[in-house]
């Protein structure tokens, strides 16, 4: 796995029945990916449930993906 980056941005079109996500870096690295409107429903759905939830002092480390 790689290094951890800090996210900059986030920018998102369509791309046909798709989403494109772009993900961009600090260092200006970006990462683009297709997605399909239930992946960005799940996608929505975890992060409501984070933002939602407690913050717990952690290790630092990232969770696991799923």
């Amino acid at each position: 796995m790689s290094a951890i980056k800090i996210l900059a941005r986030v920018l998102t079109t369509r791309v046909g029945p798709h989403i494109e996500l772009a993900v961009e870096t600090e260092s200006g690295e970006v990462l683009k990916v297709l997605a399909t409107e239930d992946q960005i429903d799940r996608l929505v759905d975890e992060l409501e449930d984070m933002l939602n939830s407690p913050a717990t002092e952690e290790d630092g480390e990232p969770p696991e993906a799923a």
